[in-house]
């Protein structure tokens, strides 16, 4: 996938574009043989069901495996990392909460922004700075603060920088890999 055009719909809130380009993919890739549909990519979920509409092969959903590891650790209170799209709208949140019963908490405006601008600006270019790191984990504390018992790291990217290890009592829970360990799973099955 090309990831300019990723990076240009979610800056651009060109969500048609998404849409119509994922849904060429996840057609090729059934007409190709394959017998899953994911998608890794937590802000492209926002139009999944445009681009599985039709298809004949399931689609494991990311938030699923996610919600499945904090319903098993008995959470019911979350807080959220991702792209702006991700926490300032409800199409993430919205699932956690009606087929899993998990409230999702975001940070303020002006820390998504900070998350945002982080992600795109740095961490997709392969820039690691100790400040971001901080500001990531600072965020991840406030979220605790506000209620949050863990913290979903909702970007493909986020895990690169902060994780478990950094807040060893806060639960952080990686998206890509609970989403990746459900499809072997799946797999092996």
């Amino acid at each position: 996938m090309n990831f300019a055009l990723a990076e240009r719909w979610v800056r651009n809130a060109e969500w048609d574009a998404a849409a119509e380009y994922l849904t060429g993919r996840a057609r090729a890739l059934e007409a190709a043989g394959a017998e899953l549909l994911i998608c890794v990519s937590n802000t492209l979920h926002r139009v999944h069901e445009r681009f599985t509409a039709g298809l004949k092969i399931p689609f494991l959903h990311i938030v699923d495996p996610t919600a499945e590891a904090i319903r098993a650790a008995g959470f019911s209170r979350v807080g959220l990392l991702g792209t702006k799209p991700v926490m300032a709208t409800d199409f993430l949140k919205r699932r956690y909460l009606e087929h899993f019963g998990i409230t999702v908490l975001a940070p303020s405006p002006a820390d998504q922004d900070v998350v945002d601008r982080i992600i795109f600006d740095e961490l997709c270019r392969g820039q690691f700075l100790p400040a971001s790191k901080a500001r990531y984990l600072a965020i991840a504390d406030q979220l605790h603060r506000d209620g949050a018992e863990a913290v979903i790291l909702g970007c493909t990217e986020i895990p690169l920088l902060i994780g478990q290890a950094d807040r060893p009592l806060l639960p952080m829970l990686d998206t890509v890999d609970l989403h990746v360990r459900a499809v072997v799973a799946r797999a092996l099955a």
